[in-house]
């Protein structure tokens, strides 16, 4: 029983590290298998969420015949598609939905203290942008590829205080 703890506890610290000032979560590999002469032979696809924890995220696919490859052309790819998130303290300024195919995403600001209360792959965006307190929810499918996605244009879509006052040409205050 012990083991069992140690082992997915191993694996839990796994799927997320730092490479220099980036953080990247592992939100999904697959395994896909081709049928030939000899047998199957396998290769495998990632999907990771790569983000600064200061605002900045992206994601990355990235597909080869073992995990390791896999996941760091995920990472490459996810670190060069970085966007800017406008973030007000450690949560998001206003509510946003985004979609993307059938997935649908709903992001609500919290309070401080409240935490990431969000699934899987909306959690990883989230913590990898820097968000610390937020509330979700998803809708639709539970494909996690969409659902990134569906995240990163629901936090694109938040504008800050300033940048409003900005567009209007008003002062909100």
């Amino acid at each position: 029983m012990a083991i069992d703890r140690k082992r997915k506890q191993k694996r839990d610290d796994d799927k997320d590290s730092t490479r220099g000032d980036l953080i990247d979560k592992v939100v999904k590999i697959r395994r896909c298998a081709a049928v030939v002469k000899g047998g199957r032979r396998f290769s495998f696809a990632a999907l990771v969420v790569v983000g600064d924890g200061k605002g900045k995220v992206g994601w990355g696919y990235g597909k080869a015949n073992e995990v390791p490859p896999a996941v760091e052309k995920a990472f490459k790819d996810g670190s060069r598609s970085m966007v800017d998130i406008a973030m007000d303290g450690g949560t998001i300024p206003h509510l946003s939905k985004g979609h993307y195919g059938a997935a649908k995403v709903t992001l609500v600001p919290a309070g401080p203290g409240t935490g990431v209360i969000a699934g899987a792959a909306v959690r990883a965006v989230c913590e990898a942008c820097g968000i610390k307190d937020i509330l979700t929810k998803s809708f639709g499918t539970n494909n996690p590829i969409n659902l990134v996605k569906a995240t990163i244009a629901a936090l694109q879509d938040c504008r800050s205080q300033h940048e409003v006052e900005r567009l209007r040409g008003v002062s909100l205050s």
